[in-house]
């Protein structure tokens, strides 16, 4: 989704925050708050889990030597600060931030929010047949917390830094309250130390 001229939101993280490494990027953005306001309803959650996803030495990441530019993965190729939405299994939409530089393809997976504004509305989009997930089940992942914040592939491509979705600064963690370690999901690379969540968080996806 390109938003062309559309204004920045004053609050939001600058794309200098995202024109780093991804696993600074992935680092820095615990404690941060996602907002969205998709469909006119304002929800948020802060980011108590993410994922950096490196570059075309990547094996696991989606823009990996072996695969190169596609149409799926364009937006990673794109400025940092940007929104890469891709589809996980052709069932859940999954939220990314680039990050580094242009033209090349890194970016951090939000994978877990503890949810803020709009906790209701975050029920009423995860409710399946007529079952909604517990609160701390909302967004413990990068599908549950799309759908909950209205995420979709409409999004791919979108400046973090503008409505409907963008990312602000929130308190920082210590150190001593994050843990880093293996990457979820994936067969390559999987142990690679490119997963941080907030150690205490009960919203994380996995401890």
């Amino acid at each position: 989704m390109r938003t062309g001229r559309a204004r920045r939101v004053p609050a939001a993280l600058h794309a200098g925050f995202f024109a780093r490494p991804a696993p600074v990027v992935a680092r820095a953005l615990l404690g941060c708050v996602l907002v969205s306001e998709v469909g006119g309803e304002i929800t948020s959650g802060r980011i108590v889990e993410t994922e950096a996803y490196i570059g075309p030495h990547d094996p696991a990441s989606h823009a990996a030597e072996r695969i190169g530019r596609t149409l799926r993965n364009a937006s990673m190729y794109g400025s940092p600060g940007i929104a890469y939405v891709y589809r996980s299994y052709g069932v859940h939409w999954c939220l990314n931030a680039v990050t580094d530089h242009d033209e090349y393809p890194a970016a951090v997976l939000i994978r877990a929010l503890e949810p803020q504004l709009g906790i209701d509305v975050m029920r009423q989009r995860r409710t399946v047949k007529g079952r909604a997930p517990s609160d701390t089940a909302l967004c413990s992942g990068p599908g549950r917390l799309a759908a909950a914040l209205g995420i979709t592939g409409l999004l791919d491509g979108h400046r973090l830094d503008q409505r409907p979705l963008w990312i602000e600064a929130g308190a920082g963690l210590p150190d001593a309250a994050v843990v880093t370690g293996p990457r979820i999901g994936i067969t390559r690379a999987a142990d690679w130390p490119l997963r941080f969540r907030e150690h205490a968080s009960r919203w994380v996806s996995r401890r």
